[in-house]
């Protein structure tokens, strides 16, 4: 009986400690240059199928049932509408498998910042906070 409530104990404190790891890095926007991962660090608008921003881009990774990408849409929606010269691009990831697996985007939404050439300066995985892609813009 007592090893069973130790083992569940154990259990529950592993599964507490995962559980706030994936919440604190779910939707953090981080530099690419954190990110390893990342083995492309330009796309072009052949790759986009639309014209970069002036400023910058911001390129969404959603799919049909996805309800974080729609508040995602919403959010980098109003960041290009408030920030002159951002543009906010949608890509459907079950469309385009070849970004998808060049850029390493392993879930739905990933979002990615690109600079006016092109270059990817941040990415976040989850939802990002407006506040926090508005930084990365700044940056």
């Amino acid at each position: 009986m007592i090893g069973g409530l130790i083992a569940s104990a154990c259990a529950l404190v592993a599964a507490t400690a995962v559980g706030l790891g994936w919440k604190a890095r779910n939707g953090r926007v981080r530099t690419a240059a954190a990110d390893g991962a990342q083995p492309v660090s330009w796309l072009t608008q052949a790759d986009l199928g639309a014209a970069l921003g002036s400023r910058a881009t911001l390129v969404q990774f959603s799919s049909a049932f996805c309800a974080p990408c729609r508040a995602t849409r919403q959010v980098l929606g109003e960041v290009a509408g408030i920030v002159e010269g951002v543009a906010h691009v949608e890509i459907d990831a079950e469309s385009r498998l070849d970004l998808i697996r060049r850029l390493d985007v392993k879930r739905t939404p990933t979002t990615l910042v690109l600079g006016p050439d092109g270059q990817i300066t941040h990415r976040a995985s989850g939802q990002p906070r407006k506040a926090d892609v508005i930084a990365a813009l700044g940056a």
